[in-house]
């Protein structure tokens, strides 16, 4: 969800209500647990160490029978998605400040990632953090969002000296000390992004696609306030009916850690793709089937 963001005035606060609950996943039964082969060269930079391959995404949640997962680049950001490292099973998704989330029964997993200790790294904020992190790992000079009035914040511009500020309804360049472009800067960076970007902002910086052409790495978003946006981190596919399947996870208000999703405690994460639905309904907020977008 939204903090306070850069709307029209921008001291506006954006007063965020959840969504009736929305279509239940589809009740599918996985395949055997086989092992896990994470390709090389996946990084995540804020692990001090990489986490067991047995943890991840692809690990913790095989592909329902009759599925396979979708094909994807080598090294690309829905790759990078599929293998997240995830806390250990039974985990609960906690608030930046400790408290775990309401809706325990909605989450069937937490990605092994800090929430922060400000409640800023709400629902768009975490798209941003994962893309953001995901880029860094591969070129930081290719890390920047735009805020709500459309300035575009560069990290090479930040670790160069360059920041914004922000009076009444304008933001204008602004200096700051200079610093090299390591993984602490990053965290530093995202503050300002996280107070001055979200879902509207990010609807702006994304192209729309059909949600029969679903893929990892694309984003449900409805941008505004209030707005929501929750991320596809997998796909599979049956091969013989075409039917599709889809991850998602997300974070809320307040801020909180990012978890995979589930309609309920008994229900499969695996949420069936319907593209002649007239909703795209997730546990905390329903989105209209053309609000899926991509990077």
């Amino acid at each position: 969800m939204n903090n306070v963001r850069l709307l029209l005035p921008l001291a506006a606060l954006s007063l965020l209500m959840g969504c009736p609950a929305g279509t239940p996943a589809a009740q599918v039964q996985a395949q055997p647990r086989r092992a896990v082969v994470q390709p090389g060269g996946l990084s995540y930079p804020w692990l001090t160490q990489p986490g067991p391959v047995g943890q991840s995404l692809a690990a913790r949640f095989p592909a329902p029978a009759g599925c396979r997962r979708v094909a994807v680049a080598a090294g690309s950001w829905g790759e990078w998605l599929r293998y997240l490292p995830l806390r250990p099973a039974g985990s609960k998704a906690r608030l930046y400040n400790g408290t775990p989330k309401a809706r325990a029964e909605v989450v069937a997993a937490v990605v092994d990632i800090d929430a922060g200790t400000q409640d800023l790294q709400q629902c768009a904020d975490a798209i941003i953090r994962l893309r953001a992190e995901y880029l860094f790992s591969h070129d930081p000079n290719k890390v920047h969002f735009h805020l709500t009035t459309g300035y575009d914040f560069w990290f090479s511009d930040y670790v160069a000296g360059k920041t914004f500020k922000v009076r009444g309804e304008d933001v204008t360049p602004a200096s700051r000390p200079a610093e090299a472009p390591t993984h602490a800067a990053l965290a530093r960076y995202l503050v300002p992004t996280f107070g001055y970007a979200g879902t509207l902002s990010l609807s702006r910086e994304l192209r729309p696609v059909p949600l029969a052409a679903v893929q990892p790495g694309q984003v449900l978003i409805h941008g505004g306030a209030p707005g929501h946006a929750v991320l596809v981190v997998d796909v599979v596919e049956n091969p013989a009916t075409h039917e599709k399947f889809m991850l998602l996870a997300q974070s809320y208000m307040p801020a909180q850690d990012i978890h995979v999703l589930r309609p309920d405690w008994n229900a499969s994460p695996w949420f069936r793709v319907d593209a002649e639905a007239s909703i795209v309904g997730t546990p905390e907020w329903s989105f209209a089937p053309d609000e899926l977008a991509q990077f």
